[in-house]
């Protein structure tokens, strides 16, 4: 369903001296930026590529044939959301941003750990050292593309490395069934055994800082009777 002209931003692309510009939805435009296939008519307020869209000035077709080569509203509309500027209000800009850092706030404390402890840094932590590295989150950029910005900004201050851990466990037959959902929802199941005394066996691979929280869950469940070794870490 498009988008009424009134709650429409501004996307535009300035190229060779030519002005292009498009009336978006913002929520959907960035999706389209971050690579999702969105249909252009959930995009765009009006099929149509503008010189000024505030003016209602249609850009020239000669113009988008020779720079993006077709005067194709949707191809060019498309060209215009990737490589142009999207004019978000301030306030969206911070809502795209707070949400952004949760995000890769919670990326960091599920697979990040203290190398020398391995043991996961509480988000709060994570959340401090965000603030004295004065860590900037672009409302543009893929959360984990900046996932990698923020653990180099942070381990200055905050020791962290991302691990992954391949974790052997063997629950009872009163319990395993109960398990086995919760398990496969924390990793990869690299290998499973349903032996003939009714134990279920498995090795599953998870990323390092959900070790206590597996740990937890597991015990919660099984009222402490369950055995686990860590096999390998990397």
């Amino acid at each position: 369903m498009m988008v009424t002209v009134d709650q429409a931003i501004i996307a535009r692309l300035k190229v060779q001296g030519n002005n292009f510009e498009i009336l978006v939805d913002c929520a959907n435009a960035l999706a389209v930026r971050e690579g999702r296939e969105i249909s252009m008519r959930d995009v765009l307020a009006a099929m149509q590529v503008f010189s000024d869209a505030k003016k209602g000035l249609a850009a020239s077709e000669t113009a988008m044939k020779q720079i993006f080569g077709t005067s194709d509203a949707e191809d060019v509309s498309k060209e215009i959301i990737k490589k142009g500027e999207i004019q978000l209000t301030q306030e969206y800009r911070e809502k795209l941003r707070e949400e952004k850092r949760k995000q890769i706030i919670s990326i960091l404390h599920r697979n990040g750990v203290d190398p020398k402890t391995h043991l996961p840094h509480p988000p709060q932590r994570i959340e401090n050292a965000f603030a004295e590295a004065k860590f900037h989150v672009d409302e543009f950029k893929q959360v984990q593309e900046q996932v990698q910005e923020a653990l180099k900004a942070l381990r200055p201050i905050l020791p962290i490395k991302f691990e992954i851990k391949e974790i052997a466990l063997k629950i009872s037959p009163d319990y395993a069934p109960k398990c086995y959902s919760t398990v496969k929802q924390f990793g990869t199941m690299l290998r499973e055994e349903w032996q003939t005394n009714g134990y279920w066996v498995a090795v599953v691979e998870i990323p390092g800082g959900l070790e206590s929280d597996l740990y937890d869950k597991l015990n919660r469940i099984c009222h402490g009777n369950v055995e686990s070794k860590v096999l390998k870490t990397k």
